[in-house]
């Protein structure tokens, strides 16, 4: 009996073990991609270069959805706001973030869903969180952004922005960014462009 008993705990301990090594290379597998995914797009010498790689992010975020299941429903939302269904939009959205709380594009994408039904602090939360999750997600400072501009909060905004464009020096809104404001990866394009 106690052969057996121990028998089957090795066999528990061996299986969490395996689990936890495979969890662990995956997230390090993952992080690895990520980081690669941002140097390159430190390193862009053209904007065309720069949107290229911003869509990898993009993807790469998306891909990172826990489930399929949640997958399913981060899309749903997203084609709900295509639809201008922001209220169903929402509903999908809300579900990704109950199921998947560390999730970040879930947050990022439900506050896009808020931005557009006009409920700012709500959106501003859900951007909060995103960033939280991911401290690189140039999409959700962005949104930020915007929001804050919207408030009335331009130092704020501008801030947030910065913050964005040192991560991303191509990014769509870096032009409302002050000169003086300007990160150094964004000052040595202006540089090499001649601006």
């Amino acid at each position: 009996m106690i052969r057996m008993m121990s028998r089957f705990t090795f066999q528990k301990c061996l299986i969490a073990v395996v689990f936890f090594y495979s969890m662990t290379l995956a997230a390090l597998t993952a992080d690895s991609e990520s980081r690669e995914l941002f140097a390159q797009l430190q390193a862009a010498t053209s904007e065309e270069q720069g949107r290229d790689i911003e869509g990898r992010i993009w993807a790469y975020w998306f891909s990172q959805s826990p489930t399929p299941e949640i997958r399913v429903h981060l899309d749903a939302g997203m084609e709900r706001m295509r639809a201008y269904d922001f209220e169903a939009a929402e509903e999908h959205l809300d579900r990704v973030v109950e199921q998947a709380p560390a999730y970040a594009e879930g947050y990022n994408q439900r506050a896009f869903a808020r931005f557009l039904r006009e409920n700012y602090d709500a959106s501003l939360a859900d951007l909060e969180k995103a960033i939280e999750l991911e401290p690189r997600h140039f999409g959700a400072m962005s949104g930020m952004h915007h929001i804050l501009m919207i408030k009335n909060r331009r130092a704020a905004a501008l801030d947030v922005l910065r913050k964005a464009v040192e991560l991303h020096p191509w990014l769509k809104e870096r032009g409302s960014l002050p000169a003086e404001m300007w990160p150094e990866t964004y000052r040595k394009l202006q540089q090499r462009e001649g601006i």
